[in-house]
């Protein structure tokens, strides 16, 4: 389902300059309220292509033990939907760089499905990533964001059948979200012969761009998970770094966020 939205224009721009895009995703709340705007401002002047912002939820089914753990300080720390949309409207006032939100469906129906397609919408978001929601049960969601203007993006995987890739091609805008394997993000990716050919057999199915997500943590994972690809997509490894810098009391704020900024910057792989 093509758009023409800032993710769409942005994606399109980066395939005619035969470059991969590079996405990085950020939980909202992490490592505190306070600090993920700045983080996300650390991200972007990294280079990133577009960013998702992870709305905590209590039962991220998708999510290995890092974004767990991220996810889980979030709420503690008080981090509700309005947090996000507040941090995405900010974030939008300051940056151009298409912005995703990336969560659960329970959360979107207390909120409202179609409400909450319009803030999304109004505080600058792009698109919305849903991983528990089928496509076959994603009309309201697909309407709601179709009238905000929202790209929808859904997941594949290496199990997902070539009929059933095409139908959840039709269904999306922005890009396919290509799962690299049957596990949770932060596991270790394996780009191998079987992963190879999953991605070009997907490639051939989708006419969408299809960006590759899960286990990638280097600028030589990345490499070789866009062999077939349009780009990639970086969460757990982000997440860990940050847990790691802002554990060590001898650096300063802005030493953490250039940190992370350097980070961001060494996962193109070169020549992208």
């Amino acid at each position: 389902m093509s758009t023409s939205t800032r993710l769409s224009r942005r994606l399109e721009a980066l395939r005619d300059e035969d470059r991969k895009a590079m996405g990085i995703f950020l939980t909202c709340g992490f490592p505190s309220i306070g600090l993920t705007l700045p983080v996300l401002r650390a991200v972007d002047r990294g280079g990133a292509d577009f960013i998702e912002l992870g709305m905590p939820f209590s039962d991220p089914l998708a999510e290995g033990v890092p974004i767990q753990r991220s996810s889980a300080a979030a709420l503690a720390g008080g981090t509700t939907l309005k947090t996000v949309l507040g941090v995405a409207d900010a974030f939008r006032k300051e940056s151009e760089t298409p912005l995703l939100l990336m969560g659960y469906i329970n959360p979107i129906h207390r909120f409202g499905v179609a409400r909450f397609c319009r803030a999304a919408a109004s505080a600058g978001v792009d698109g919305l990533i849903v991983p528990d929601l089928p496509f076959e049960s994603s009309d309201m969601l697909r309407s709601g964001a179709m009238a905000a203007g929202l790209d929808t993006v859904f997941l594949i995987a290496p199990n997902t059948s070539p009929d059933r890739i095409r139908s959840i091609d039709r269904v999306s805008s922005g890009f396919v979200y290509a799962v690299a394997f049957a596990g949770l993000t932060g596991d270790t990716i394996d780009t191998g012969d079987p992963f190879q050919a999953y991605i070009e057999s997907a490639r051939r199915s989708v006419s969408n761009p299809l960006m590759v997500g899960f286990g990638i943590k280097s600028a030589a994972d990345a490499r070789r998970a866009c062999r077939h690809s349009d780009g990639f997509i970086v969460g757990s490894a982000l997440t860990v770094l940050i847990e790691e810098v802002w554990r060590d009391a001898d650096l300063s704020a802005e030493d953490r966020l250039e940190h992370v900024e350097r980070f961001v910057r060494e996962l193109r792989p070169r020549g992208d």
